[in-house]
């Protein structure tokens, strides 16, 4: 499977950055211990636990795209999706992911998407990606990792398993995840690329962690996570093998 997207030369440069960064983790972690219990709660990804869904009225996800809410009690259709060129502009609503079935990878391969926070939350929100998806129609089996930020500057890495989620890296500050503007817009291009035994996890390009593939569920569907109380646009998911 080929991999024209890395090659051997910048994986090495990767992994130096990755050993570089290991004795700073420590103090990087501090930095965003006090947002921690901001968003990702014990209710999955709903967000500040204090805060209830936004009602949005929408009609649910585009053409060919699934979506599943973190609560059964929850409706996608209170999430507005439009389509716009080769964006969707999204305002929510509950917490969910949105995936295509062919979006489905293993092996050696990357998952993107860009998303523009266009709207400064109430609270600090998440978004990102998910990768490794396995019965996803199933909210009681149901497994996959993820990748967001969020606009103080952050990024977090967790796996789901059922209701159940495990982090991976805690969130933690990045001087290559950007904060957002004083007007709350910011822009992410994300990226996981999987090697044969690391995830490499980008921001904009950038390296922020590399972790090992066996932390993780990586081989199954990619798509989106959206946090609740949000207005962003995003790019559907591109794989590349």
């Amino acid at each position: 499977m080929r991999t024209s997207i890395w090659t051997l030369t910048a994986l090495a440069l990767l992994a130096a950055a990755c050993a570089k960064r290991s004795d700073a983790s420590l103090a990087a972690d501090s930095t965003g211990a006090a947002a921690s219990a901001a968003a990702d709660t014990s209710k999955g990804m709903s967000g500040m636990a204090m805060d209830t869904d936004k009602t949005v009225q929408g009609n649910g996800v585009p053409a060919g795209y699934i979506a599943l809410t973190d609560h059964a009690d929850a409706k996608i259709t209170d999430a507005k999706y439009a389509v716009n060129g080769g964006k969707w502009e999204v305002e929510t609503g509950p917490a969910h992911i949105v995936y295509s079935p062919k979006d489905t990878a293993s092996g050696i391969y990357a998952v993107s998407a860009t998303i523009d926070q266009l709207v400064k939350p109430r609270h600090p929100e998440a978004y990102g990606l998910f990768f490794g998806g396995q019965n996803l129609d199933d909210r009681t089996k149901q497994t996959y990792g993820y990748f967001l930020v969020r606009g103080t500057g952050e990024f977090l890495i967790k796996v789901r398993n059922g209701d159940k989620t495990s982090p991976v890296v805690e969130w933690k500050a990045s001087p290559n995840v950007p904060k957002e503007d004083a007007s709350g817009k910011a822009t992410y291009t994300l990226k996981v690329h999987f090697a044969k035994d690391t995830a490499h996890f980008l921001v904009n390009d950038k390296l922020v962690d590399a972790i090992p593939r066996s932390k993780l569920s990586t081989e199954g569907v990619a798509g989106l996570r959206i946090n609740h109380n949000l207005q962003v646009a995003v790019t559907p998911v591109v794989i590349d093998r």
